[in-house]
Parts: C-alpha cells; sequence; structure tokens
C-alpha cells in the first residue's frame, strides 16, 4: 500500500529537521542561514524551500520535532525508582548523559530560548517546548515527593527554574571543561533535591498530599 502524499510530505519535513539540527546545534541559530543548513545537508536549497518557507519555520519545526523526543526522557526514572536515592542517583545520571551525548543540540535550546525574547516568530512555540520541558521535570519531582512520602515544597515552575538553572551552568562548563564538571551536577542535584521537597502534612491520611 503506497504512502500518502501527506505522509510522504511529512516524513521529508522530518529528515529536514534531523538534518537542519546538526548544522543548527553547531553554528546556532543567528549564524545558521537556510542555504548555509541546506548546503551542509543532502538537500538542495530549493528543497529545504520547498518544504519550508523560511528559516524560522524550518528551526521551529525541527526543535519540536526534537523536543518530542525529549519529553520522554526521565520516564523511565520515574516508572522504575522505588526508592528516593534510587531516583536521584538515576536523575542526576541521566541528566549527566544527555549533556555528554547531546550538548549542541541543548545549546541550541538556550540560544533559541534567548532569542525569542527578541523574535515574537520564535516565542510561541519556545514557551509551548517549555511548558512541556517543565512537566517533564514536575513528574520526576513529584514521584520523588511520593517516594518520600512527602510533598513537593514548591510549585512546578520553581521547581523547573531551579534544575534548569544547574542544566545550563553545567552545560556552560562542559563546553571548555568536559567530564569532569558532570560529576559536580550530579553533587548539585542530590543536594537540591531534598530541598524541593517538604514533610507530608500529618492531618492528612491514605498517603494524600
Amino acid at each position: 500500500m503506497k504512502d500518502r502524499p501527506a505522509g510522504k510530505f511529512d516524513r521529508r519535513r522530518d529528515e529536514l529537521a534531523e538534518s537542519a539540527l546538526l548544522t543548527l546545534g553547531e553554528l546556532g541559530y543567528a549564524r545558521a542561514s537556510l542555504r548555509e543548513i541546506a548546503g551542509n545537508s543532502p538537500f538542495s536549497h530549493g528543497v529545504v524551500h520547498y518544504y519550508f518557507s523560511d528559516k524560522t519555520e524550518l528551526v521551529i519545526y525541527s526543535v519540536r520535532h526534537y523536543k518530542a523526543r525529549c519529553v520522554t526522557r526521565y520516564d523511565a526514572v520515574v516508572s522504575d525508582s522505588t526508592t528516593p536515592g534510587e531516583l536521584v542517583d538515576a536523575f542526576a545520571a541521566k541528566l549527566a548523559q544527555t549533556i555528554r551525548d547531546e550538548a549542541p543540540m541543548h545549546r541550541l535550546w538556550y540560544d533559541l530560548r534567548t532569542q525569542s525574547m527578541f523574535e515574537e516568530s520564535l516565542r510561541e512555540a519556545i514557551t509551548e517546548i517549555d511548558g512541556t520541558l517543565e512537566a517533564m521535570i514536575w513528574r520526576v519531582i513529584d514521584r520523588y515527593a511520593t517516594l518520600c512520602d512527602a510533598r513537593p515544597s514548591v510549585p512546578a515552575p520553581t521547581a523547573y527554574a531551579m534544575l534548569d538553572g544547574l542544566f545550563q551552568g553545567a552545560l556552560l562548563a562542559y563546553t571548555t571543561s568536559g567530564e569532569p564538571v558532570l560529576d559536580g551536577l550530579a553533587a548539585q542535584v542530590r543536594t537540591v533535591m531534598p530541598l524541593l521537597v517538604s514533610a507530608a502534612d500529618p492531618t492528612r491520611t491514605g498517603g494524600q498530599r
């Protein structure tokens, strides 16, 4: 059975997105033109322009494509951990691994998030993606609180801002100092996580928070 044209179109856009991410991760948003993205890919500038009207559309599509995979990154940590210590260790290890394996993609993300403060065309998509990342981190915090028989001590945006700040700082340091930075990130996570939960309300019963 032949693919419907829409399916072929979407598949080709995904292929272009994967290719574009390599160039964007290396050069950053401002330095990578649509022509340069095409020049560093198997596709001609005409093909890229056929599927995407301009660089902004391609960048937004590419980042959405990448982050759709990222938002499930810690689901196994949440589902498999049975003790607070186990969860913190697995979460810290996964944070370090993603910097080690995908540093250019994370640099691109922070680049775009900053650019969105100046370019309105990026703002809606970046804000939406940021919301999905906040929800991803909150699933980790909520599970950690449950395993601690406690409740989160801060709201989701605060927890996300604290952990994201640690991650961004480690990413920046990793670009110059390499692997030793990741041990420091793990230690910071182990220090911060207990601060994000507080003892359960003794007046509540049945494990409710």
